[in-house]
Formats: C-alpha cells, sequence, structure tokens
C-alpha cells in the first residue's frame, strides 16, 4: 500500500513517524519542542496558543519528512479544550492539561447532575478537574465573555486534523476523544448537549464523532487524514494491546486500563469508561500515587535516585521484614480516599532498616496498582497480561516484583513513540478502508511491540501473600473503602 504517517502532539513537543503501511516499519521521523514557556516556578501552563502545536508540527515535519506519505493520522494530548468563535477563531488560549483551576467547577457540576452516580449513569465518568466539561464551567464562572463567545468546541487532536484539512466547514473527532470529555457518553455512542449546556450556559457546535476507519478528509495535495484520537487511545493502538490485555502506566500518578467489549458504568465513579481507537472500550482507573511514592521514600532515605533506590530495595525480600506501606500520599482516587494520607504498618526493630522501607515503598506502589486492576476485574475485565510502561518499569526492584504482585505476566515494551505510531496504523486503516482493501471493521495487523515478558513463575504464591499483607493493613485502615 506505501507508507503512512503519524503525529503525536504532546504537552511538550510533536514527533511524527513514517511507517511501512504493511508492516509498521518505521522508515523516519522527526521531533520538536512546542515554543511554549514554563510558567513561573515551572510546571506547565495551563493556557497554550494552539498555533504553537502548528509551529511545531511544521518543524517536525521539515526536511521532507513527509514526502511520499500517502495518509496521516493525528494524536493529540487528552483533555484539551480549543473554544471558537462562530467564525471558526480562538475565542481564548486552549485549556490544557491536569488544570487545578477546575476543581471547583468540577464539584459544582457533580452537585449539579445530583451526585456522582447521575454522572456515571449520563457519560460513564464523574467530573475531575482535568476534564473539558470542567474546563468549560470554570469558563463560564470566571471568563463569562469568552463563555458566551464561544460558539464551537474542539479538542487539540480534533483542531490539528481541522487545521490540516484547511478549516472546512465539517469539524471531526473520534469515539476515542469524544469519550473524554464528560459530555459524550460510550454506552449510547452520542454526545450529551444538556451536559454542556448545564456547563458552558449555552449550547455550541460539537464536532462529528467518525468511526474509527473512517476519514475526517482529503487535503488539496491528496493527503488522506484519518479521523485521529486521543494520545492514550493512540498509544492503546500501537502497541497492540487486545482482549485480556491491561496497561499499567507508571507516572508520578498511576493509570490501569484495559480493552473491553462493552462500556462499564461504574457509580462509584472509580472507572472511567473511555472508548478506545478501534470501536472497543477503554476503561481506565487511576492512581493518586505511583512514582511519587518512590520519588518520596528516596528522599526519605537520602538516596540520589531511584536507580538507588531500587538497588537498595533489592537487598530486601519480599514482604519487607512486615513492612506495609499505604502509598497515600497525596489522597487517592482508587480507593476514593481525597483527604487521607499515607500509612506505615508493620514496624518492628528488626524491619527499621533502609532497605526494607525501599522494598515496601515499591511494594506499596504495586499494590495500589494492583488494587486498581482488581476494580476492572471485579467488573468482568478479563486481564491475561499486562503491559507495564513509564521509565519506572526499566527499574529492577519494579520488575522483580511486579508480576508476583499483579498475579500475571507483565510485558514491558522497549521504549517508543507508541501513540504516533498508533496514529500511523489508524491512517494506514482509514487509507486501505478508501482503497478497498482492508476491512473498515479489522485493524491492520503490524508487528507488534519489541518486548521484555516477565513470568511470575515460583514467586507467584509469595507475591499474592505480600498483596494479601497489603489489603489486610489497607481494610484495618480504611476500612470498606474498596469494593471491587
Amino acid at each position: 500500500m506505501g507508507i503512512v504517517a503519524g503525529l503525536d502532539s504532546s504537552p511538550d513537543f510533536t514527533r511524527i513517524v513514517v511507517c511501512d503501511s504493511d508492516t509498521g516499519a518505521v522508515l523516519r521521523q522527526g521531533y520538536a519542542p512546542h515554543p511554549v514557556e514554563s510558567p513561573e516556578g515551572g510546571g506547565r501552563p495551563s493556557d497554550v496558543d494552539p498555533q504553537a502545536w502548528l509551529l511545531s508540527l511544521g518543524e517536525a515535519a521539515g526536511g521532507g519528512l513527509l514526502e511520499g506519505v500517502q495518509a496521516i493520522g493525528v494524536s493529540a494530548q487528552a483533555n484539551s479544550v480549543v473554544p471558537l468563535d462562530a467564525q471558526g477563531n480562538s475565542v481564548r488560549p486552549a485549556m490544557v492539561g491536569g488544570d487545578k483551576r477546575s476543581q471547583v467547577a468540577a464539584a459544582d457540576l457533580i452537585d449539579a447532575l445530583g451526585g456522582r452516580e447521575a454522572w456515571a449513569q449520563a457519560v460513564g465518568s464523574v467530573p475531575q478537574a482535568a476534564q473539558p466539561v470542567a474546563k468549560l464551567r470554570w469558563l463560564a464562572r470566571t471568563e463569562p465573555e469568552a463563555a458566551a463567545r464561544t460558539a464551537v468546541l474542539l479538542q487539540a487532536h480534533d483542531w490539528l486534523v481541522w487545521q490540516l484539512l484547511g478549516r472546512p466547514a465539517r469539524r471531526t473527532t473520534d469515539r476515542g476523544g469524544a469519550s473524554g470529555t464528560g459530555y459524550w457518553s460510550a454506552a449510547t455512542g452520542g454526545y450529551r448537549p444538556d451536559l454542556v449546556e448545564l456547563a458552558l450556559g449555552h449550547q455550541v457546535m460539537l464536532p462529528e464523532v467518525i468511526g474509527p476507519a473512517e476519514a475526517a478528509g482529503t487535503t488539496p495535495e491528496g493527503l488522506l487524514i484519518s479521523a485521529g484520537t486521543g494520545e492514550t487511545m493512540a498509544a492503546a493502538f500501537g502497541l497492540g494491546i487486545g482482549l485480556g490485555d491491561a496497561v499499567v502506566s507508571l507516572g508520578a500518578s498511576g493509570s490501569v486500563m484495559a480493552v473491553h467489549t462493552e462500556p462499564l458504568v461504574d457509580q462509584s465513579g472509580m472507572i472511567t469508561a473511555l472508548a478506545d481507537a478501534t470501536g472497543m472500550h477503554l476503561p481506565v482507573v487511576t492512581t493518586l500515587n505511583a512514582v511519587r511514592t518512590l520519588r518520596g521514600a528516596a528522599e526519605l532515605l537520602g538516596v540520589p535516585d531511584l536507580e538507588s533506590l531500587s538497588e537498595l530495595a533489592m537487598k530486601s525480600t519480599p514482604g519487607a521484614h512486615g513492612l506495609v506501606l499505604l502509598p497515600y500520599l497525596e489522597g487517592e482516587r482508587t480507593p476514593n480516599l481525597p483527604h487521607t494520607a499515607g500509612t506505615l504498618a508493620g514496624l518492628r526493630r528488626e524491619s527499621m532498616k533502609p532497605e526494607h522501607l525501599a522494598r515496601a515503598a515499591f511494594e506499596g506502589m504495586l499494590c495500589g496498582l494492583a488494587d486498581a486492576l482488581d476494580v476492572l476485574r471485579g467488573r468482568g475485565v478479563d486481564v491475561r497480561r499486562v503491559f507495564l510502561l513509564g521509565a519506572a518499569a526499566e527499574l529492577p526492584a519494579v520488575r522483580a516484583a511486579a508480576p508476583a504482585l499483579f498475579g500475571t505476566q507483565v510485558v514491558v515494551p522497549q521504549p517508543a513513540d507508541y501513540a504516533a505510531i498508533g496514529s500511523a496504523r489508524q491512517a494506514a486503516w482509514a487509507l486501505g478502508a478508501s482503497q478497498g482493501t482492508l476491512d473498515p471493521r479489522t485493524p491492520p495487523v503490524w508487528q507488534g511491540a519489541v518486548a521484555q515478558v516477565l513470568e511470575p513463575g515460583e514467586e507467584l504464591a509469595v507475591g499474592q501473600a505480600v498483596r494479601q499483607q497489603f489489603v489486610s493493613v489497607r481494610e484495618q485502615t480504611h476500612p470498606g473503602a474498596l469494593r471491587t
């Protein structure tokens, strides 16, 4: 079929890969940082001029990178809102990322609809500060003039696709991107305009949700643009995960997602019912404390980095001599304990050694993520193997403990631009479907991620005993907080 490209516009940079459309082999790639200044005090900005994404895209595609490319797919950062006026101009900078400004707005929305259960039934998720629906409520309350001028709502990948196509009258998105907004339901496959009005104060135009193999359009030069999707969905597609697979992402906070055949309505709000980029569903459970647990332990023990903490933890043994750390350092979402703190249990004279505390930090982090996995398993999600992502997945202490604590095979893929690869795979699918060479219901089969496979083996029984020790301390400390 030829060659296709995938573009991932992350919070910090644009990455483009050019792939063989039959095999997925990466032929060439481009990269450019976003020309966005960090706010004073560091961190990421909450407001970004979307033109910065276009400038970065142009730089990443320089040097003839896209020469000969027949189709391109676009993924971009989740939880971004680009409010446009009736003429298609930006009303204000795009609102991006985990925007803490919207925390009160999210709580307001939960109350306005009648509670967490009402939201879970309506759209499969309970508003969080980062979600577009909460940002709209913040906009209406804080910048009413900008809110009143807003006539069209796009997310980052929708906006980029629209720009690449020359800003046509038709604006599109996909199920994956729409499912993260807080005003589209994966269960019904439709928008809830009443929730947009509840948040923003009036109705607006929303992008048309097109199918996974549909094209958003073709540029005047003949380049086919696929539907595009959110960064999370693109990465899952690039990894090639399917039924029976879960992905555990180790960032400062953690997330667990799995492919499932149907949307999950979770009245507690622990599960966010996202759609994937293939027509399936992608339920997600998040924890607030993952690698931040390790960083805190490293600071407490006075070791310089996580590699040193891992080395220290490997001097201990499974179970950390009875030490159990409930790693709820920033409060926690899973279980829902927003105002709690961490707990260190099992202190005895013989356990009060640096290596045991280091081991307890790793085990506590992984057991917290195993709790999140159990939330999905408890709702009938089949998990036969776990893909472990993030820099911390390379640490020996994580690799040693994860298979036995998760109770399943663990796959550690080599670092790669999986969101960009997933976008390219989507482009190949749309191209093949448009030419009649691929079934629009079945994505192209590409070579899987190069990975190391870890089995629980003889450590399974020991790992499950450690896990039970953690569960016992959690239940004693926070009775009934986690119902899976």
